[in-house]
């Protein structure tokens, strides 16, 4: 059932409907990563998921509103953050988290792909920064967490320290053919949690904004 005024590819099916959908989504990640966005095609990517052209075209219309509910839903699937009740243990673990799917294969081609197209792609873009807001409100809490704590200064920004972790895994990814392995993660998490225990996150801090 389609809701009036949704973007393509938005509305949450249940049934048969759902199974299209993951089957469908699939089909896009596998051929993003193997061919990027430039060169996808809707018809591809139905035959590749075994379903009928008219399917995909009705349901999400352009590719670049496939991308979009590709990255939606993604985000929604990526596994919760953790508790642990030690700021760095959390940062370590979201510092793994995220070097595990950009040194899966699969995984880490498809984000050069998604990031590359964002460059060009307004609505790649938008769905680009929806899928890290998801994510990254996702992990604010343990921040928040640590500032209760008083692991941290009291005035920190739980989003800028989120950023501050994943940030070099990606530079990473982007910028060298060299493995992103654990020790790599590690240290991204020991800096971004010596840098906010230093107060470089504290909103108000010289060069830093707030998403508030």
């Amino acid at each position: 059932m389609e809701i009036e005024g949704a973007d393509p590819g938005t509305v949450r099916p249940g049934g048969r409907t759902a199974r299209v959908r993951a089957a469908v989504l699939r089909a896009a990640g596998d051929a993003m990563a193997e061919v990027g966005f430039a060169h996808l095609d809707l018809a591809d990517i139905a035959r590749r998921a075994e379903v009928g052209k008219t399917t995909v075209y009705r349901r999400w219309g352009t590719v670049a509103g496939l991308v979009a509910d590709l990255l939606t839903d993604m985000a929604e699937r990526s596994l919760p953050r953790t508790d642990s009740g030690s700021l760095l243990d959390d940062l370590k673990a979201n510092a793994r988290l995220v070097q595990r799917t950009l040194a899966d294969p699969r995984q880490g081609a498809l984000f050069k792909a998604v990031i590359a197209a964002a460059t060009c792609d307004t609505r790649t873009a938008e769905a680009l920064h929806r899928f890290y807001e998801i994510r990254v409100q996702e992990w604010a809490p343990c921040v928040q967490q640590a500032v209760e704590r008083g692991e941290l200064p009291v005035d920190t920004d739980p989003h800028q320290v989120i950023r501050a972790v994943s940030a070099p895994l990606y530079y990473h990814l982007l910028t060298t053919s060299v493995a992103l392995d654990e020790a790599t993660a590690d240290r991204a998490a020991e800096a971004a949690a010596a840098a906010a225990r230093a107060g470089v996150y504290a909103r108000g801090a010289q060069g830093l904004g707030t998403d508030r």
